[in-house]
C-alpha cells in the first residue's frame, strides 16, 4: 500500500532539495514523520550516524531490529546490505560498544537451514516499512513477510507464510553460552543468552520466552550448525531451537516474545505486557505511545524534510538511557544489577555515555522529562551503592571508554533544576569520591586525580593519555560540583575548593598560540605542539576543538584570548581554516577525522561532541548573529532525513538532542547553570508542553531560509535583549516572539549585560 507521506517526501527531495520545500501541514501522527533509517548508511570508516532502526517504545528495556550483519558484528543493520539474517532483540547503544542480551528469530521455508548465512534472505528497502512502532519486510528467499510491534519488554511478531509443509521459525540464542527448551504442549520456547561485550557480572543472562498461536508440526533443538537428535532442551556454546508448521497461502503465525535479566519466571511476567492484545492493537498502542511523546513538542511552518528530520531526531532523543528495570510479582520496581549481579529493588537505567550525553541529552530530559530523570538519578544512586562507583559509560555496567567524570554534570544539573525524591547525598558522596580518586578502570573515577588536584592539571608526560581533555573536563565537572555543593549547603571550605578547581582550565591556556595545550609535569608546555593533531593530549579531536571546552567560564576564556575581538576572530577561524589534520597518534585516519574533512566547514567537526557547543559562544562576545548564521548552516547541511543524514555518530541521543534544541532556538552550553544560550528558531512556530502543563511557545512567522537572523525578540510581550533564557523562568511557561530578518541586527545582544553566565563575572 502506498505511503503518501513517504512518496511526498521522496518527490520533494528529488525535485527541489531537502530544505527548500513548501511548508508542510502538521499531522497529529508525528510518529509517521519519523524515519528510523536515518543514520543507517554507515560503516566503521565513515559514520553517517552509526544507528540502527530501533523498533521500540520510548526508553524501552528491549529494542528489536532486522539483522543484516553477522552475529557479533556491531554494524548489525546497514542500509547498503541486501540480506537479512534474522530479527534480533538488541540492547546495543552503538556499534562501538556492541550488544548484550541478544537473540534472534528468523522465519524460513523449504530446506531447513540453521547457519545464519545459509538462512539469510534477500530483501529490498522497497518492500520494507520502518516506523518506531512497527517494522515489516518481505523475505524474498522464503516468501515470508515479517512484522514486529513492540512493548517496553515484549514484542508481537506476525509471520505471513506461503502454502508449504516446510514453514519454520528458528530461534538463535547465539554463541558464548546459551540454552533453549521447547515445550510443545504450551506452544512455547524458553531459553537464555549470555553473549555480551563486557560490563556484566559472571551470572549475567538474558532469559527469553516465545509463545506461538499455532501448534508445532515439528520441534527440535540445535547447536552450531547441527540439529540435536531427539531433544527439545539444550545447553551449549551456541544453542538454538526450531519449530515447524504446515501453512496455507497467506496464513499468519503469531509469536509473543519477551525477555528478562532477572529470571525465566520474570520473562513470563514481562510477556504479560502484551496481554491478549491482537497484533494490530499492540501496534496501535505503540504508535500511541510514540505520538504522546512526539506531540509534546509541536513544530509548524517547516518543509516536510525539516519536519521529518526534527521528529526523527526527537525519536532518537527518546531512546536512551534505556530502562533496565522490571516489575516483580508484587508489581514493584526491581532490577538485576549489572554491577554486582544481584536482584535489587528500585530503578536502573543504562546504555549511555556521559562524555557524550551530558551536553544536551540530559539537559533535554531535565527540561521536558524531569520526573523520568529523577528516576534516572535514583538509578545512578543505586549504581553507586551496588558497584562503588558512578558509571561514566554504562552498557549495561561499567565500561572502560572515554574520559572525564561527567557524572558530576548529570547529577548536579538534575538537582539544580529541581529533581527530587532520590538519595542526593549518596550521589554527592560519589562525586566527592570521584574528585579525589582514580577508579578501578581508566574511565571510572578520575585518571590522574592526584596530579590534577596538586598541580591543577593532568600532565602530558606522565603516561596518562588525553590529559588536556581530562583537565578541561574535570574543571567543568568541578564547577558542577561547586554549584551542587552550594545548593546542598556544604561547608564553605568545600565549596571554595571546587570553585578554585573549576579554574584549572587556565593552566593549559598557551598565550603564544591562543589555544589549549598539553603541559608537562615541570610546568612547561608540550613540545612540539601541533594544534591540528587529533588525540594525544585530546580526545577524538584536536586543540582547535577542545580549546572551547570552558562551558562554565567563557568570559574567562575571552579574557585569556585578549578580549572579545580576538575571541570572535578565533571562532571565525575555525570555519575558514582548511580541514587539515595530523592522525599520527592513532596511526590512521579515524572516522571522526574523515567526517570533519569531508564536511566543508573547515575545522568545525560537528560529527563529534567536543565542539558542538562552540557556535553558541559568539553570544558571549557580543556577536550573536554569527551564531544564528552558523547554526542554520549546521541544521541545513549536517542533518538530512536520509540514511546518510547524520554527520558522525548519533551517540545515544546527544547529536539528535542538539538538533532538537537548536531547531527550537536555544541550547544548554553550560548544563550546570540555569541558562540556555540563544540561537534562532528553525520553524515558524514551536509549542513545547512541559511536564507541569505549562507551554513554551516560540513564534517566528517570518522564518525562512533567507530570514535566519533575529531582528527583535520579545518574551511574554516584553522586549528582550539578552542572549540567553532562564530554565527557571521557562518552567513557568513563556511566549517568545522572534522577528526574523534576512540581515543581522548588529545592535542586539552586544552589551556585556546581555551575555550568558560566566563564572568569572557571575559567581
Amino acid at each position: 500500500m502506498l505511503n503518501p507521506l513517504r512518496c511526498a517526501l521522496l518527490a520533494a527531495l528529488t525535485l527541489t532539495g531537502a530544505y527548500a520545500q513548501p511548508v508542510a501541514t502538521p499531522s497529529p501522527d508525528r510518529a509517521d514523520l519519523v524515519n528510523p533509517l536515518i543514520g543507517t548508511d554507515s560503516k566503521p570508516s565513515l559514520s553517517n550516524g552509526n544507528t540502527y532502526p530501533a523498533i521500540a517504545l520510548p526508553w524501552g528495556m528491549n529494542f528489536w531490529m532486522p539483522q543484516t550483519g553477522k552475529m557479533g558484528n556491531g554494524w548489525a543493520y546497514t542500509y547498503a546490505s541486501d540480506k537479512i539474517r534474522g530479527f534480533k532483540q538488541t540492547h546495543q547503544p552503538s556499534p562501538w560498544m556492541n550488544d548484550y542480551g541478544q537473540f534472534s528469530i528468523m522465519p524460513i521455508t523449504g530446506k531447513l537451514r540453521l547457519n545464519e548465512d545459509d538462512r539469510a534472505s534477500w530483501f529490498s528497502h522497497k518492500a520494507e516499512v520502518v516506523k518506531p512502532y512497527y517494522y515489516s519486510v518481505y523475505l524474498a528467499d522464503h516468501d515470508v513477510t515479517t512484522e514486529i510491534a513492540p512493548t517496553e519488554r515484549a514484542a508481537s511478531f506476525r509471520f505471513t507464510f506461503p502454502k508449504t509443509d516446510s514453514a519454520y521459525v528458528l530461534i538463535d540464542a547465539f554463541d558464548k553460552g546459551s540454552y533453549v527448551k521447547i515445550i510443545p504442549g504450551q506452544r512455547k520456547v524458553i531459553g537464555y543468552t549470555t553473549r555480551n561485550s563486557g560490563g556484566v557480572p559472571k551470572n549475567f543472562k538474558n532469559y527469553f520466552v516465545l509463545v506461538f498461536d499455532k501448534p508445532f508440526a515439528m520441534a527440535q533443538a540445535w547447536h552450531g550448525k547441527t540439529l540435536a537428535n531427539d531433544t527439545l532442551e539444550l545447553q551449549a556454546n551456541h544453542a538454538g531451537a526450531v519449530v515447524g508448521f504446515r501453512t496455507q497461502k497467506g496464513e499468519q503465525v503469531h509469536v509473543r516474545v519477551a525477555s528478562s535479566f532477572i529470571s525465566a519466571e520474570q520473562a513470563d511476567r514481562n510477556l504479560g505486557e502484551l496481554g491478549t492484545d491482537s497484533f494490530e492493537l499492540v501496534k496501535q498502542k505503540a504508535k500511541n505511545a510514540w505520538n504522546k511523546e512526539l506531540n509534546r513538542i509541536q513544530v509548524e511552518g517547516g518543509s516536510l524534510a525539516q519536519m521529518q528530520t526534527f521528529y526523527s531526531c526527537l525519536y532518537r532523543s527518546l531512546l536512551f538511557p534505556r530502562k533496565f528495570y522490571e516489575y516483580g510479582a508484587d508489581g514493584k520496581v526491581v532490577h538485576y544489577s549489572p554491577y554486582n549481579g544481584e536482584v535489587r529493588p528500585g530503578y536502573m537505567f543504562t546504555d549511555t555515555g556521559f562524555w557524550d550525553t551530558f551536553r544536551s541529552m540530559f539537559p533535554f530530559l531535565n527540561l521536558m522529562y524531569p520526573a523520568l530523570n529523577a528516576q534516572m538519578q535514583e538509578g545512578l544512586a543505586n549504581a553507586y551503592k551496588e558497584g562503588g562507583w558512578l558509571p561514566e559509560w554504562a552498557s549495561p555496567g561499567l565500561r572502560n571508554v572515554m574520559v572525564g567524570s561527567n557524572s558530576a554534570s548529570i547529577v548536579a544539573e538534575a538537582y539544580l533544576k529541581g529533581a527530587r525524591g532520590y538519595d542526593i547525598n549518596a550521589l554527592y558522596e560519589a562525586l566527592l569520591k570521584n574528585s579525589e580518586n582514580e577508579g578501578p578502570m581508566d574511565a571510572v573515577g578520575r585518571r590522574g586525580a592526584q596530579y590534577y588536584n596538586t598541580l591543577g592539571y593532568v600532565p602530558y608526560d606522565v603516561k596518562i593519555n588525553e590529559n588536556a581533555a581530562r583537565t578541561l573536563e574535570y574543571a567543568y565537572d568541578d564547577f558542577a560540583i561547586y554549584q551542587l555543593a552550594k545548593a546542598l549547603k556544604r561547608p564553605q571550605a568545600e565549596i571554595d575548593r571546587f570553585a578554585k578547581r573549576s579554574q584549572n582550565y587556565r593552566n593549559l591556556f598557551d598565550k603564544q598560540t591562543g589555544l589549549m595545550r598539553g603541559k608537562n609535569k615541570d610546568g612547561q608546555f608540550q613540545t612540539p605542539f601541533n594544534p591540528f593533531k587529533w588525540g594525544d593530549a585530546f580526545t577524538e579531536g584536536n586543540s582547535w576543538h577542545y580549546t572551547w571546552s570552558v562551558f562554565h567560564d567563557v568570559q574567562g576564556l575571552v579574557d585569556l584570548m585578549g578580549g572579545r575581538q580576538k575571541f570572535v576572530a578565533k571562532l571565525d577561524s575555525v570555519f575558514t581554516m582548511p580541514p587539515v589534520y595530523d592522525e599520527s597518534y592513532y596511526g590512521g585516519v579515524i572516522h571522526e577525522i574523515r567526517e570533519m574533512q569531508i564536511a566543508n566547514m573547515g575545522q568545525y567537526a560537528h560529527g563529534n561532541q567536543p565542539i558542538q557547543h562552540m557556535i553558541y559562544l559568539y553570544n558571549y562576545a557580543g556577536e550573536p548573529w554569527k551564531a544564528q548564521y552558523w547554526l542554520r548552516e549546521v541544521l541545513n547541511r549536517m542533518y538530512l532525513p536520509t540514511p546518510d543524514g547524520y554527520c558522525g555518530d548519533e551517540d545515544n541521543g546527544q547529536t539528535s538532542a542538539w538538533y532538537v534544541f537548536t531547531a527550537m532556538g536555544f541550547y544548554p552550553v553550560c548544563p550546570a547553570s540555569d541558562q540556555y544560550v540563544l540561537g534562532a528558531p528553525l520553524f515558524k512556530k514551536v509549542t513545547a508542553t512541559l511536564e507541569n502543563g505549562k507551554k513554551i511557545v516560540i513564534n517566528a512567522p517570518a522564518n525562512s531560509d533567507q530570514n535566519r537572523y533575529i531582528g527583535q525578540l520579545t518574551v511574554n510581550g516584553k522586549p528582550y535583549s539578552k542572549n540567553w533564557l532562564s530554565h527557571r523562568e521557562l518552567l513557568n511557561g513563556a511566549v517568545i516572539n522572534a522577528t526574523m530578518t534576512p540581515k543581522p541586527n548588529q545592535q542586539r545582544g552586544t552589551q556585556p549585560a546581555d551575555f550568558p553566565y560566566s563564572f568569572s563575572t557571575q559567581k
